[in-house]
């Protein structure tokens, strides 16, 4: 049996803006009469194409969200949708963004010549509203009415002009391109304002949380080509004007948490890039993949290592890539020392690597609550390099010393400086000296000892002048500032693997260990012991210590 074919009330009951109205068409000399249905949106006061690709497009399209929005500031409700002359737009409160119609099919109801000559909106639930304008009869006798019904040809310009904040909330991304066969029809976002260039083509991109982006990945998302973000979806709408420039966003659709599934559901979004703390993370990963995007998740997806697990086989049932942060792998600097220590060979046999990490400006205390602390949002990344270089996942032993200097890291039961000290299989003793404390500059270092020679990798300094015991930096550096170059290549291997043109480089494999013995430096902080990995079993369903 063939599948029920939807109708106008049908569509009108899924989408509880749009509704169902009826025009009385006088046809012919003799005066038959017919009564026409037309699926409308109330926001708008459009008619709609019956197909639901159509629909979606119109209801996350620019003009349609700032309808909304015009309506919802004005604290009214969305108008009747009547079939009257040119006068009834007169009477709104504030005019909408109305083009001219769009062709569409109708559906043509028989009628008998004395059904009555006025035709108001029929509602299907949920969307009933009260008309907002007087209810200006159509004369069955009318010339006018004998052909089509009139619709408000009003102009779209706002009568009031909305605030800078307001405006920002507003805006949303061009529409594609229309199809095949749209004759006359202008997009539904061609007055968009997005600048040339900025998010005309490329890959569709999605925005979950503001709070824990890197400023570097801000800057990649402005600065590259290939890519377009189309939703930024965030409850604190300060934080994303703070974090973009309002001309950037011209052409991106802010959405609150709850209505993320507008965003998954866009056929046009092929990634999303989730910045949201790693307790409230996989939810969102797991979300993503199963509406075929592909996933960058800017810090951890989880801390518990089931739920990163799954979030990691969850990508391989739905075929999408799911790329993790793990920035300081793709620095320029230290590509090139694992290519000479793994490829080349070029120190021997590795005995020694030490690396100082000293982040500037601090982290503020809101990041750190929900960033894991200085294991999960520092060490990680430096034991994710240790073992790339040396190749092995994770050390024999691990003893790890630290303290809290900092008045608020201690009420949140953390430290703000450590030193990791590991050995691993093949005898490579391993230390990391960590600090959040860098007053003048962020402090990069990393050096490699072999049996045939040493390599370094020091601050990346513009000017080539070192410091010693100056009062004053002769030039500062931020932590953005320094890997900007390394979440600038990470952000393009996420497009590229969007692109099927690479597989993503951290596998599920590499970051449990990576996870896994940064549980192991944290328990060895808490417990002031040793923690030997190969006979001690750390919790595998929580590997994170809750801060309380």
């Amino acid at each position: 049996m063939g599948r029920k074919k939807k109708t106008l009330h049908d569509y009108a009951a899924e989408f509880s803006e749009l509704a169902v109205k009826r025009h009385l068409l006088e046809r012919g000399a003799a005066g038959e009469a017919a009564v026409v249905e037309t699926l409308y949106c109330t926001s708008c006061q459009l008619p709609m194409r019956v197909r639901r690709d159509r629909i979606l497009e119109h209801l996350s399209s620019g003009r349609h969200y700032r309808n909304r929005r015009l309506l919802r500031q004005h604290g009214l409700r969305a108008p009747l949708l009547l079939s009257a002359g040119p006068d009834v737009g007169t009477g709104l409160p504030l005019q909408l963004d109305a083009p001219s119609l769009l062709s569409q099919p109708s559906f043509i109801l028989a009628a008998s010549a004395g059904t009555s000559a006025s035709y108001g909106m029929v509602p299907t639930p949920p969307s009933y509203h009260k008309p907002l304008v007087p209810h200006h009869p159509i004369a069955a006798s009318s010339p006018a009415s004998a052909a089509t019904p009139r619709e408000d040809p009003t102009p779209s310009t706002s009568a009031s002009r909305p605030s800078a904040l307001a405006a920002f909330h507003m805006r949303i991304a061009p529409a594609p391109s229309k199809q095949p066969g749209q004759s006359g029809a202008a997009p539904e976002a061609s007055d968009g304002l997005a600048p040339a260039g900025q998010h005309g083509s490329g890959v569709g991109l999605a925005l979950f949380g503001i709070g824990l982006v890197n400023k570097a990945l801000f800057q990649s998302l402005m600065e590259e080509n290939g890519c377009c973000l189309l939703y930024v979806v965030e409850d604190q709408l300060e934080e994303v004007e703070r974090a973009f420039g309002a001309e950037f966003l011209a052409g991106t659709r802010v959405l609150r948490q709850q209505d993320a599934n507008v965003a998954l559901s866009d056929q046009r979004v092929s990634g999303a890039i989730i910045c949201s703390p790693p307790e409230e993370a996989s939810e969102m990963v797991i979300d993503a993949l199963r509406a075929g995007k592909g996933v960058f998740c800017e810090r951890l997806p989880s801390f518990d290592r089931q739920t990163a697990e799954a979030c990691f086989d969850e990508a391989d049932r739905c075929g999408r890539p799911l790329v993790c942060g793990f920035y300081k792998r793709f620095d320029p600097a230290l590509q090139f020392l694992y290519k000479k220590v793994r490829d080349s060979q070029a120190l021997g046999r590795i005995h020694r690597i030490s690396t100082i990490s000293s982040t500037y400006p601090a982290a503020s205390l809101s990041f750190l609550k929900t960033s894991g602390g200085i294991f999960y949002n520092a060490a990680v990344h430096d034991i994710d390099i240790i073992s790339l270089l040396l190749g092995e996942s994770a050390p024999d032993t691990i003893f790890s010393l630290g303290h809290a200097f900092c008045a608020d890291m201690a009420y949140l039961k953390d430290a703000d400086t450590v030193a990791v000290s590991m050995k691993f299989p093949s005898g490579a003793i391993v230390t990391l000296d960590i600090s959040q404390h860098c007053t003048k500059s962020c402090d990069q270092r990393l050096e490699v000892h072999g049996s045939q020679g040493t390599l370094r990798v020091d601050n990346q300094n513009p000017l080539g002048i070192t410091e010693h015991g100056t009062s004053v930096s002769i030039y500062s550096q931020t932590q953005a500032d320094r890997y900007r170059d390394a979440h600038r290549e990470l952000f393009r291997h996420f497009l590229r693997t969007l692109k099927g043109k690479e597989s993503p480089v951290i596998t599920k494999e590499q970051f449990l260990w990576t996870i896994q013995v940064a549980a192991a430096a944290e328990q060895s902080w808490r417990n002031g012991s040793a923690v030997d990995l190969r006979n001690e079993a750390i919790d595998s369903s929580v590997i994170k210590t809750e801060i309380m």
